[in-house]
């Protein structure tokens, strides 16, 4: 009936985690991919996998940085509303997987399903980015292609008809946006949203969406039982 696609950083965290593990432990030389990144001379992959290069410290250090992360007001709550009503949702994020890991497992949420790009390596022998989720053309140029996610979703749940659910906050967000049919959006993807006049509910926390869902989720049970 429902399923749902949940950005990470910025949405379920409060901040962008890679972003702070860069400003704390990574050579200043990452902010310089990151202006290339924003002038289009490297992708968002390209940009992602040369800053984790950068990225010092031994993995205590990593984890105490990981550790200071609090998430979104009512996240845990919505998840346990998911959980009740079984509604399948799934963290689709072009952050870094062990960093989601490590923040979703401190609040108890590890069995969460989590497609992300894959921290490698260690402090010892230097740690690398692995994309197994990019694509070829992707329109975001992410590490993860959160359109080929969803739309392998959608082959999936074809002929059950279940509604899909987008939940962002960033420029990652933009392609998939399009073809969520319920998307929850701010920052960054709710001024694109509203720019295309795209239908799309604005939210500040996770109750927002938790009680928004519920009223749909309780229209398509009534739907499907006529």
């Amino acid at each position: 009936m429902m399923r749902i696609f949940c950005d990470f950083d910025g949405t379920i965290a409060r901040v962008d985690t890679t972003d702070l593990v860069l400003t704390r432990l990574a050579d200043p030389a990452w902010e310089d991919l990151e202006d290339r990144w924003t002038r289009g001379e490297i992708t968002a992959a390209e940009c992602m996998r040369g800053q984790v290069a950068l990225i010092g410290g031994d993995d205590a250090a990593l984890d105490a940085v990981l550790d200071s992360v609090e998430l979104a007001d009512g996240f845990p709550e919505f998840v346990a509303w998911c959980q009740a009503n079984a509604v399948p949702l799934t963290v689709v994020s072009d952050g870094v997987d062990h960093f989601i890991a490590r923040i979703l497992g401190r609040h108890g949420l590890s069995h969460l399903p989590v497609i992300a790009n894959r921290l490698v390596g260690n402090a010892e022998t230097g740690r690398r980015l692995e994309q197994p989720w990019s694509r070829a053309g992707c329109a975001a140029g992410s590490g993860v292609c959160k359109c080929q996610v969803a739309t392998k979703a959608d082959e999936r749940d074809l002929a059950s008809g279940d509604l899909m659910v987008f939940v962002g906050d960033g420029r990652s967000d933009f392609c998939v946006s399009n073809r969520a049919g319920l998307l929850f959006a701010r920052d960054k993807l709710a001024d694109y949203a509203r720019s295309r006049a795209m239908p799309h509910h604005e939210f500040s926390d996770f109750h927002i969406i938790t009680t928004t869902l519920a009223a749909a989720h309780g229209r398509l049970a009534r739907r499907a039982a006529i």
